[in-house]
């Protein structure tokens, strides 16, 4: 079977692997599409310094069941059944785990990132962790885990339906908590330097808009505000200037939640920390509730959308080129999908 794999920087090649073999207690699932995720992107730049080298990208997964281990709980799965999978680890006794919250597990290991991923033909993957998609397809099943991320980072926020939610960075992770926000029923501010993707966050649900790059980022944010900011800003970017704007923009007693890596050191006003006692809170991966909500989420409507965020399909042998573009001009692209 086919699989791809980031030996270098820079560096793709195609393999030759042998199909797995599953335990009992795991599943076979025959790959339809993986999604490039922004630390794939990192990886072939050789600037991810989490991944293994060399390492089997992938972990947004669309599927289908092909084979079912004799211990796998009976009347759970079915042959040919769309699925997505939960591509985390977690160790089950560091803190994060103890207090229910694997997600952020110390010890996790993503595919495609600390371990091999699924861009192959074939992977063989424990029971516990298939999120079956039944109503989806495999390719609508690619798009579950990074809009899970964006949830999740609503969920962290705790979005309710009086806040005025700011999200900095419409990227394929921005755009799930535009979605999260606004099916919670928040007044959404979508923010980015592109039109097309402000335009792509109004039709997803984004109330307005403010292009960065054409506007003064603080006043719009007070006018749009009455003054007082936005009661929640999610950072989806990983800047320092977008960690910083979030701070400085966000109203009194706001919470600001940070999903993105800035890879450059961040200079604050403390200050404000203090002064606005803010709640600034990570957001990492998702929890099967995020997957349940997103999928829940496409079924009732949402996936009119689906194909408006994938900006390329790729065949394995053009990932190298796809992925060479990509780094070119990484602005223009939400999702580029593989398909085996």
């Amino acid at each position: 079977m086919k699989a791809v794999k980031i030996t270098a920087p820079g560096r793709v090649v195609i393999e030759e692997q042998t199909k797995p073999v599953i335990s009992p207690d795991e599943v076979l699932v025959k790959i339809c599409y993986v999604g490039f995720c922004g630390s794939d992107l990192n990886t072939f730049r050789g600037k991810n310094p989490m991944a293994i080298s060399p390492v089997i990208p992938g972990h947004e997964i669309g599927g289908i069941v092909e084979e079912i281990g004799s211990d796998v709980p009976a009347g759970l799965l079915e042959k040919g059944m769309s699925v997505t999978v939960n591509p985390y680890t977690a160790c089950g006794k560091c803190s994060s785990c103890r207090r229910g919250r694997p997600n952020a597990c110390r010890h996790n290991e993503t595919m495609g990132v600390q371990r091999n991923g699924a861009m192959t033909d074939y992977i063989a993957v424990p029971w516990s962790k298939i999120i079956p998609a039944q109503g989806l397809t495999p390719r609508e099943c690619a798009l579950v885990e990074p809009m899970s991320v964006g949830f999740h980072a609503v969920d962290r926020a705790a979005v309710t339906d009086i806040d005025t939610v700011a999200v900095i960075g419409c990227g394929m992770i921005g755009l799930g908590a535009i979605v999260r926000a606004a099916l919670r029923g928040a007044t959404v501010i979508a923010i980015d330097l592109d039109d097309e993707k402000l335009a792509l966050a109004r039709e997803l649900g984004a109330t307005y808009s403010i292009n960065s790059a054409t506007s003064n980022l603080a006043d719009e944010l007070s006018r749009l505000t009455d003054g007082h900011g936005p009661d929640v800003v999610i950072e989806a970017v990983g800047s320092p200037f977008t960690y910083v704007a979030a701070v400085d923009n966000v109203a009194f007693c706001g919470r600001v939640v940070c999903i993105g890596y800035a890879k450059d050191d961040v200079s604050f006003h403390t200050k404000l920390f203090v002064q606005k006692e803010l709640d600034i809170r990570g957001s990492r991966n998702a929890m099967p509730n995020d997957f349940a909500a997103v999928i829940r989420y496409f079924l009732a409507g949402g996936r009119k959308h689906a194909e408006k965020l994938i900006s390329a399909t790729v065949k394995p042998e053009e990932t190298g080129d796809a992925l060479a573009k990509w780094d070119a001009a990484p602005g223009k692209v939400f999702r580029i999908l593989v398909e085996f």
